[in-house]
């Protein structure tokens, strides 16, 4: 029995009485230790009234007084609990100016930091991708507004002449391109210069941060597009077109450009319909004569009536989600003006508007049949445009691309339109539309 005790117990020099060994003495003294520690660290942390230790320890420490200090008080959560095992009076539990201030700044700090939380969800949420912004300033689809006229024009006169001439419609295509890049690119200088782009993410001048180099390229896109409508003009020997494109730049220039800036009177509207409608359409059917002037007829004001309308609301509509900075600024825009809830009831006008005069002039013996039943087809889209601006108006966010569903009608429409010049002149001999419309 000795012998197998012996590795952990030795006998009592004196008696027969076992002794520990001194290295079961020293790992019993450990773990009685131990376990004393962790008593304290369970009574300090550990608290049997609820809530997490290290705020009772800090309690106790931040409140302890001579009258209390054998009773726990409130914890930094605000709840004021009193211990199973306390026989203090209810009164010396009551909470203290101190803890009452710190209540007051704790929760001071839960608003700054929920309010700070709230603006940094609200900016992740505006935070647009910057291939989304350069996207948007290139503005790509606003140049249908180049396209259109000149295809309409170019259909109206091979409706009268059945010519068509591809180079000088291209000639005139890319010059019309470089005339539409400045005025997107003054535009966008101008209107930093004001301070009505100052939260335009998609402002040329903003993505770059240059100012001069925005202008300079705005210029040079004006000179090197003049100087490919005066060669055209040249060509075809017809001064009324270069003066007619002339006044279509210059309605242009003095749209945006200072000192005139007629934008900020609200007449944006009007000199764009006369920009792209009567001047630069009724230019473009004169540039397409190849070898005698060619008569401005009621067809070709006709389209060049319903091209300005288009063009119009494609500028309209891109003021709705402008409204509060051109209102900082004194841009006294429609929208500004009118308000976007009666803004939606004018672009509802508007197209009702383009459709009537489509129809009224048709039946007039202003534009062939065939022009009325192609743009028929696209009413749903002039639906669509009054829907989503209806629905939309009021959320800058959407309504940003109100403009690009009046760029989809303006294309269709007008795309709609020449197809129907071409068709009357390809039926023409066929004595098709004579029985329709005697």
């Amino acid at each position: 029995m000795d012998n197998v005790l012996f590795p952990l117990w030795g006998e009592f020099p004196t008696s027969n009485f076992l002794y520990p060994s001194p290295a079961v003495y020293l790992a019993s003294s450990i773990a009685v230790h131990g376990i004393m520690v962790g008593l304290a660290m369970a009574a300090t942390f550990c608290y049997p009234n609820g809530a997490f230790g290290l705020n009772k320890l800090n309690d106790h420490f931040l409140y302890r007084d001579n009258s209390t200090r054998f009773c726990p008080v409130p914890s930094l959560s605000g709840n004021i609990r009193r211990p199973w095992f306390c026989k203090c009076p209810k009164t010396c539990h009551q909470p203290s100016i101190m803890q009452l201030a710190v209540k007051q700044q704790r929760q001071q700090w839960k608003t700054f930091f929920q309010s700070t939380s709230d603006t940094i969800i609200e900016e992740e949420k505006d935070d647009t991708p910057r291939a989304t912004i350069i996207w948007r300033a290139i503005k790509l689809p606003i140049y249908s507004v180049a396209l259109i006229p000149l295809a309409v024009a170019s259909a109206a006169a091979y409706l009268q002449t059945g010519l068509f001439s591809s180079g000088r419609f291209v000639v005139l295509l890319a010059s019309s391109a470089l005339i539409i890049t400045w005025l997107n690119l003054s535009n966008d200088v101008y209107d930093f210069d004001t301070g009505a782009d100052k939260n335009k993410k998609e402002s040329v001048v903003n993505i770059l941060g240059s100012r001069t180099g925005t202008l300079v390229a705005a210029v040079l896109s004006l000179i090197l597009g003049f100087m490919g409508l005066s060669w055209a003009s040249l060509e075809a020997g017809n001064v009324r077109s270069i003066l007619l494109l002339a006044s279509a730049i210059t309605c242009g220039y003095i749209y945006q450009c200072p000192p005139f800036r007629l934008s900020y009177q609200g007449l944006g509207e009007p000199l764009c319909f006369a920009a792209f409608g009567p001047f630069a359409t009724t230019a473009f059917y004169l540039l397409q004569s190849r070898t005698c002037e060619l008569p401005i007829t009621g067809t070709v004001l006709s389209a060049s009536i319903l091209v300005g309308l288009t063009t119009s609301l494609i500028l309209f509509c891109s003021h709705f989600h402008q409204v509060k900075d051109d209102m900082a600024v004194g841009k006294m825009s429609p929208l500004v003006r009118l308000g976007t809830r009666a803004g939606s009831d004018v672009v509802k006008i508007a197209v009702v508007v383009l459709y009537s005069s489509l129809l009224v002039l048709g039946l007039f013996g202003g534009l062939p049949i065939t022009c009325i039943i192609l743009c028929g087809l696209t009413v749903p889209i002039g639906r669509l445009v009054i829907r989503y601006v209806a629905e939309n108006h009021q959320d800058n966010t959407k309504i940003f691309m109100a403009k690009y569903y009046c760029v989809r009608l303006h294309t269709v429409f007008g795309a709609a339109f020449a197809a129907g010049l071409v068709a009357a002149r390809m039926v023409a001999g066929s004595g098709i539309l004579k029985r329709i419309l005697p």
